[in-house]
C-alpha cells in the first residue's frame, strides 16, 4: 500500500514537472525597468514561452508598465482610451497566449528615450525556434532530454502501479 502512495505521489510530481520549466524573467534584469537600459538587447536571444511571466520592477510614481499595439509602440503613446498603465512597481504579467507584445511606459519622455519592451512569446509545446548559439541549442537539448527522462519515468511507474 506504501510503495502505490509512493508511485502515485511520483506520477503526480511528473506530470506536473512540464510546468516547472516556465521561466520568470525580470525585465532589464538587475537594472529593473528604468532608463539607461537597452530592453531590446536584454530581450535578444530570450526564449519566452506560454507560461512563462514577465516581471517589470521599478520604483512606483517614476515609472509605469502600459501594455499597447504595434503602432503605439513606435508613437509611444497608447490610442486606448481605457487602458490603465500598471503603477504597482512590482508588475507581474503572465504570458498565457503565443503572439507579439509591446510595453512602454508612459511618464514623460520615458518610452521616447528607450524604457519600451516587444517580445514575442511562442507556444508552450511544440517545436523550438532555432538556437542562436551554441549555449542556447545545448539548453534546448538538456528541456528536450528532461522531457522524455520525465515521460519515460512516469511511464515506468504507471506500468509498476499497474503491475503491484
Amino acid at each position: 500500500m506504501a510503495l502505490r502512495a509512493f508511485l502515485i505521489t511520483i506520477i503526480v510530481a511528473l506530470v506536473a514537472a512540464p510546468a516547472a520549466v516556465a521561466t520568470d524573467y525580470m525585465v532589464g534584469d538587475n537594472s529593473g525597468w528604468t532608463l539607461g537600459v537597452n530592453y531590446t538587447a536584454w530581450a535578444e536571444g530570450k526564449d519566452f514561452r506560454v507560461g512563462d511571466t514577465i516581471m517589470f520592477m521599478y520604483k512606483p510614481g517614476v515609472h509605469n508598465v502600459m501594455k499597447v499595439n504595434g503602432s503605439d509602440f513606435q508613437k509611444c503613446a497608447s490610442s486606448n482610451a481605457t487602458a490603465v498603465p500598471r503603477t504597482t512597481g512590482n508588475d507581474v504579467i503572465p504570458l498565457v497566449t503565443p503572439g507579439k507584445r509591446w510595453y512602454i511606459c508612459t511618464i514623460g519622455e520615458h518610452c521616447s528615450k528607450g524604457m519600451k519592451l516587444v517580445i514575442t512569446v511562442s507556444a508552450a509545446e511544440g517545436p523550438s525556434p532555432a538556437p542562436s548559439s551554441a549555449t542556447s541549442a545545448a539548453t534546448g537539448a538538456e528541456v528536450s532530454a528532461f522531457r522524455s527522462c520525465v515521460w519515460v519515468l512516469a511511464a515506468m511507474a504507471a506500468y509498476k502501479m499497474i503491475m503491484a
